[in-house]
C-alpha cells in the first residue's frame, strides 16, 4: 500500500475523505490551501493510495521539536485494514527524521478506535480539554509521545 507526500492537487480527495468522517477535524478549503502554501508552521501531509484512489491521510505540523497530529482519516470501506497504523508509522518516521522530540494530539473522547491506535504506539494520555469539539460537543483527550 503506497504512502506518499500529498500535494495541493490532493486537496479535493483529502476534503472528500474528511467530510465523510464524523470524528475528523473539518477544515475549509482555505485552511487546506494554507497548509500546502509552504508558510509556517511547516506541515506534513501523507496519503495512502490504492487502485481505487486515496484511502486515507494524516496531517501534522512541526512546532520546533514538538509535532502535532492535526488529522488522520481513513475511508469508511478501508477501515480495519491497518491503513491508519501504516500512516502513523510513516508520519512518526518523518517527524523523527526532522528532529522531533515529541508528538502530541487531541482526539474525541468517544473515538475509542483512534485512542487504542495511539495507545498501541505508546502515546500517553496527558490531559482533557472540556467541550473542545463541536457538533456534537465533546471533550478532547490529549495524548503525547516522547521520541527522544
Amino acid at each position: 500500500m503506497p504512502i506518499r507526500f500529498a500535494t495541493q492537487a490532493d486537496i479535493p480527495d483529502i476534503m472528500g475523505l474528511e467530510r465523510h468522517a464524523a470524528a475528523a477535524s473539518h477544515w475549509s478549503l482555505e485552511q487546506y490551501e494554507a497548509a500546502f502554501s509552504g508558510e509556517a508552521p511547516s506541515r506534513v501531509v501523507l496519503i495512502v493510495e490504492e487502485e481505487s484512489g486515496v484511502q486515507g491521510f494524516i496531517m501534522g505540523r512541526a512546532l520546533g521539536e514538538e509535532w502535532e497530529i492535526e488529522n488522520i482519516v481513513i475511508a469508511g470501506p478501508a477501515r480495519r485494514r491497518g491503513l491508519g497504523t501504516h500512516l502513523l508509522k510513516e508520519f512518526l518516521g518523518v517527524a523523527r527524521g526532522r528532529g522531533a522530540k515529541a508528538v502530541f494530539l487531541e482526539v474525541r473522547e468517544s473515538n475509542l478506535a483512534a485512542r487504542r491506535l495511539y495507545e498501541r504506539w505508546a502515546f500517553v494520555e496527558s490531559g482533557r480539554r472540556r467541550r473542545y469539539y463541536r457538533e456534537p460537543e465533546e471533550d478532547a483527550m490529549t495524548y503525547r509521545l516522547g521520541l527522544a
